[in-house]
């Protein structure tokens, strides 16, 4: 269109919503334009030239332009997507989780690229590293919590400051860890490894993440503790992950 202003961006999409005969308005993370809702005309239709960049997770160079509030989709070229993931289903119902996770903390219109690239990561972590989508869970979890402005405080008992708590517990409301016998007995219960995984995603490096390893009790009581301490910041239920969960 003569004299349409264009924006050129690389994002992901978070979710699709089919509308008309063959539309669908895309949610999508991009680097420099944040959160979007995009038309994407035609995309439904087999022959559509952008149908593959507007699948569910997958991270394209898209073309957009605006017109009044909405913004359309123009064109499209597939970056990754995440092949891994859709060969997998529960792998791909919880890279769907991640994304709407993210959806849900990301601002509109607001440029967050440090959120999309966690979810990146965390996607390929899931579609190409393999990892066990059961550690990938609460690790993106709680580093998105962080990244977020709910980065719990973890390096002691916030009653007595010991640094290594005895019988630790997650505050989930306060966001705090404690002793059990310093008034933790509402919180969901750690050990001395969930502790240390925990440390290790809230305050270690971004690039070792996933870097970690924990037997199946201390990954039990991480997730738990993970999830509680999620649901008490957001406040809000997530039906992807429900549908995850029924998969496990």
């Amino acid at each position: 269109m003569a004299g349409t202003p264009y924006i050129v961006d690389r994002g992901l999409v978070l979710r699709e919503t089919e509308t008309k005969e063959s539309d669908k308005i895309l949610t999508l993370l991009t680097w420099n334009q944040g959160k979007l809702s995009v038309i994407a005309r035609g995309a439904r239709r087999k022959n559509c030239k952008f149908a593959a960049a507007a699948q569910p997770l997958a991270y394209s160079e898209w073309t957009l332009y605006q017109r009044r509030d909405w913004h359309y989709a123009s064109d499209a070229s597939t970056l990754k997507l995440f092949t891994g993931l859709r060969e997998n289903l529960t792998a791909l119902s919880l890279g769907c989780y991640l994304a709407e996770l993210t959806e849900a903390v990301a601002p509109e219109s607001v440029p967050a690229p440090e959120l999309l690239r966690h979810l990146l990561n965390g996607l390929y972590a899931l579609s190409t590293l393999h990892k066990p989508p059961s550690l990938v869970r609460p690790a993106f979890e709680l580093r998105l919590l962080c990244l977020a402005g709910y980065e719990p405080l973890a390096d002691g008992c916030a009653a007595c400051g010991r640094e290594e708590p005895e019988n630790p517990v997650l505050d989930p409301v306060q966001g705090v860890i404690r002793c059990r016998e310093c008034g933790g007995g509402g919180g969901r219960p750690l050990c001395p490894d969930s502790l240390a995984a925990l440390r290790h995603i809230v305050y270690g490096d971004p690039k070792r993440l996933y870097s970690f390893r924990l037997g199946k009790e201390s990954l039990r009581r991480l997730t738990a503790a993970s999830e509680a301490f999620l649901h008490a910041q957001l406040e809000r239920g997530f039906s992807t992950l429900e549908f995850y969960k029924d998969l496990i």
